[in-house]
């Protein structure tokens, strides 16, 4: 079967890696009503902004919409796209709608405004209820299991060029 026949039971969704100018990236507490039963664990309950993309919206489109929507960010520029899809199944009891999962790609965004242009409630849906910057590294340990192997492979992808922003004078 060919890889897209394959992903079609999987919700497109788009995620991004917000770098501030040291090379930390940015983490949202998922706010404690959305999705409690998927998060048990207060510590997993960090991640990065992420949603899906709507019918014939572009990718990079849909990351700076979701951006804005979920940290009131606007003041990103684009550094890169991951190039293949990131894949991950929902858990047995979680299901939206006919999805079996998520397939995802990640935008490296480098955050160009201040830490006051942050706004959580920049919309009506409140996805998170704290941030932080944090480490590139700690985003497999802050995130829920079932997401976890996302978060190494994109760990991986971006190092490189979160040493290189830390690397520019």
């Amino acid at each position: 079967m060919d890889p897209e026949t394959l992903l079609k039971n999987y919700r497109p969704n788009v995620g991004v890696a917000l770098f501030n100018r040291e090379g930390r990236v940015w983490y949202g507490r998922r706010a404690s009503d959305f999705s409690p039963q998927l998060a048990k664990d207060p510590a997993q309950r960090w991640q990065m902004p992420q949603g899906g993309v709507d019918p014939g919206e572009d990718i990079i489109a849909a990351a700076f919409r979701e951006l804005k929507e979920e940290t009131g960010v606007a003041s990103a520029r684009l550094l890169t796209v991951t190039p293949g899809w990131l894949v991950y199944d929902f858990p047995t009891p979680y299901k939206k709608n006919k999805w079996v999962g998520q397939r995802q790609k990640w935008a490296a965004m480098l955050f160009e405004g201040a830490d006051s242009e942050v706004d959580l409630n920049a919309h009506d849906h409140h996805e998170f209820d704290d941030w932080r910057w944090g480490e590139l590294e700690e985003a497999p340990s802050l995130i829920v299991p079932f997401k976890r192997h996302v978060y190494e492979e994109l760990m991986a992808a971006f190092t490189p060029l979160r040493d290189f922003l830390r690397a520019a004078p």
